[in-house]
């Protein structure tokens, strides 16, 4: 029996779910292709909870100098996308959702590959298959706050990156920084979910207007521990949001330069600062 929900939506996206995870999927090309691609990807996600949840106790621990003794493919890919940023405070669990997206992706473009372009949407954080001629424009918003997009940044096949993730203080999981939103592009989308974690962390300053709280007191289950992390930020004066952008920024190109993330957009307090030369594109033109 099935553990998981499956809905086929009325745009002809598969929508499929369990606990918490939550996946938008799309794939192009013609019908045996998709249809091949989605059987796939429902096949490869029924049980990937539960794999997960089998390697909880190493996946919520913060990394140090010895690779964790995981089993699962997708839990080795947390733990390897997050293995450059080990000197700082991080456990496996900053690229979970987009592992998810990265192993779901994996599974129909092996099923299928005729498919022209195919993206695993996992609460924001996106794994992306393109081939020539056939790009794909991926929503960005400027606060997680925000339910809808306003612009996109388009992607190419000719690009390397192949995940986009978006991180800040609002998001899912909890965030040590003042961010509304940090979108990363990486070579994976596990990859920019882990980098969009530690610049959105980055983008910070200590501040009256700035509440934080231990993170064990919102969630006991958390990985951060007793590590401060926002719960609110009033209004910034200008010079403050400024700083914050700016550490941001450094982060992000400190990463770009080691191969880490293909680029990022920072954004806080309608405030917008971009790295790589990622530009999101707007009804109205370049926001």
């Amino acid at each position: 029996m099935k553990t998981h929900q499956r809905v086929h939506l009325a745009d002809r996206r598969l929508h499929l779910q369990e606990g918490p995870i939550d996946l938008v999927i799309a794939a192009f090309g013609g019908p045996r292709a998709v249809a091949r691609a989605y059987a796939a990807a429902e096949d490869r996600f029924e049980g990937l909870l539960t794999e997960l949840v089998g390697e909880m106790r190493l996946l919520r621990q913060p990394l140090d100098h010895q690779p964790p003794s995981l089993k699962g493919a997708t839990a080795q890919r947390m733990a390897r996308a997050c293995w450059a940023f080990r000197s700082q405070y991080i456990t496996p669990m900053a690229a979970v959702a987009g592992a998810v997206a990265d192993t779901i992706l994996l599974a129909m473009v092996e099923a299928s590959p005729q498919l022209e372009r195919a993206y695993v949407n996992n609460g924001g954080d996106i794994a992306v298959h393109l081939t020539p001629d056939n790009p794909l424009d991926i929503g960005v918003v400027p606060s997680l706050a925000k339910a809808y997009p306003e612009g996109f940044v388009r992607l190419e096949a000719d690009s390397p990156a192949r995940g986009i993730a978006t991180s800040g203080w609002r998001g899912r999981s909890f965030s040590l920084g003042i961010a509304d939103a940090v979108t990363v592009l990486a070579r994976s989308a596990a990859e920019a979910d882990a980098a969009a974690t530690i610049i959105a962390n980055a983008v910070d300053i200590a501040h009256p207007a700035v509440t934080r709280r231990p993170a064990r007191d919102l969630d006991p289950d958390s990985d951060l521990r007793d590590l401060p992390v926002t719960v609110d930020v009033g209004p910034l004066p200008a010079e403050a949001v400024a700083a914050a952008l700016g550490s941001g920024v450094r982060m992000a190109e400190a990463l770009r330069r080691d191969g880490l993330i293909e680029g990022a957009l920072l954004a806080l307090a309608d405030e917008w600062r971009s790295v790589g030369g990622i530009v999101a594109i707007s009804r109205h033109g370049r926001a």
